[in-house]
């Protein structure tokens, strides 16, 4: 059989797979690359549109399945890669223009885990091959430094003054708390908290970035404010707990991200339940439902729930964050969950901003 029409039955068999949070197949979103036929057998490449993506194995052996279903096949061998697909305009003249993807972590209200969250779910993309960075926008209650372990001071460099992010299990971090005395509090009027978010992305050498997860402080004041004045953001998450007093607050957060013109990536539900170390049981202490409530009501994903474990609050006040110290627990699974469900909404806007992630041309066929 000519080499031309193998190549093509091979498209065809790969065109039968969907990417399904895109719901096209995988030949039309240029997603197949580096086709490779020797007599019997075909190679093939599938570029990921993010490497935390949640069904990347359920993809991979769909594609293979489909291929070794040609009655001449006798060997697949399929390679996954991944080219992360920003859901922004990047590009010279903005701020962090080497940064694909930056996401808000939001709440409407203090005390529902928000940083616990973004130092986690940076983490477990990270864990996925994600080059992550961690933006620490809570000027007036700097938690990063201590939830990650660190207290460093940055260091500058060059005629210009770049500063070096820190970095720690591989994120890289910022935070005006490496530049204070955590016993000194910061009082500053908006101008100056504007200033410093502005300083953090401007003169930071962040680099080459997939995502950089920026912790914003609790309700509707300057820092996403200024946050969505001076770059253009993939998208916010929203998280809040179970109890109807923390979901009024959720809608004045999702009304303000509107107003603004962030997508909103979803919510996150933390502290959704307690797991009894005795006997397993999900014991729902502050109420059943409220994130899945918010979510539908406003018309936006539901990302995953998170459980209250006592792990996850000390590995926060050690400086030890569970997905790092404790991988195979509870806790870290439903964290990996939402990273995967939040870099799945991301991949999800950029192709409905885009309408392509990878050019057609890409595709190549070796022999």
């Amino acid at each position: 059989m000519p080499v031309d029409t193998q190549r093509e039955e091979v498209l065809r068999a790969l065109s039968t797979v969907q990417d399904p949070d895109l719901h096209r197949d995988l030949v039309s979103l240029g997603m197949i690359q580096d086709v490779s036929i020797q007599d019997t057998a075909v190679s093939f490449a599938i570029v990921l549109t993010t490497p935390a993506c949640p069904v990347k194995d359920d993809m991979k052996e769909w594609a293979r399945a489909a291929v070794a279903r040609l009655p001449w096949v006798r060997e697949v061998n399929v390679d996954l890669r991944s080219q992360t697909s920003a859901a922004r305009t990047v590009g010279q003249g903005q701020l962090i223009p080497r940064v694909k993807n930056v996401i808000a972590v939001a709440s409407g209200k203090g005390g529902v885990g928000k940083s616990t969250t973004s130092v986690n779910v940076a983490l477990a993309l990270a864990e996925t091959g994600a080059r992550v960075g961690l933006l620490d926008a809570d000027i007036y209650g700097p938690n990063i430094p201590l939830m990650m372990g660190i207290g460093d001071k940055p260091e500058m460099r060059g005629e210009e003054g770049r500063i070096d992010p820190l970095v720690r299990f591989g994120i890289k971090l910022m935070s005006i708390g490496f530049f204070l005395d955590e016993n000194n509090p910061v009082i500053w009027r908006g101008p100056m908290v504007h200033g410093a978010i502005q300083q953090f992305l401007r003169d930071v050498e962040w680099g080459e970035l997939d995502y950089l997860v920026v912790d914003l402080p609790p309700g509707t004041g300057d820092a996403p404010l200024s946050l969505s004045q001076l770059v253009p953001m993939s998208g916010a998450v929203i998280v809040t707990t179970p109890q109807d007093v923390a979901l009024q607050d959720v809608s004045k957060g999702m009304a303000m991200f509107r107003r603004l013109e962030v997508p909103i990536i979803g919510v996150i539900e933390n502290m959704s339940y307690f797991v009894c170390p005795n006997c397993d049981t999900q014991h729902e202490i502050f109420g059943r439902g409220g994130g899945e409530k918010i979510a539908k009501a406003y018309g936006v994903p539901f990302l995953g729930k998170v459980p209250l474990q006592p792990d996850v609050r000390a590995g926060g006040d050690e400086g030890r964050p569970v997905i790092v110290t404790q991988p195979d627990s509870v806790a870290a699974s439903a964290f990996r969950h939402v990273a995967g469900a939040v870099a799945q909404q991301v991949s999800i806007l950029a192709y409905s901003n885009s309408g392509a992630f990878i050019s057609l041309n890409s595709i190549t066929l070796n022999r």
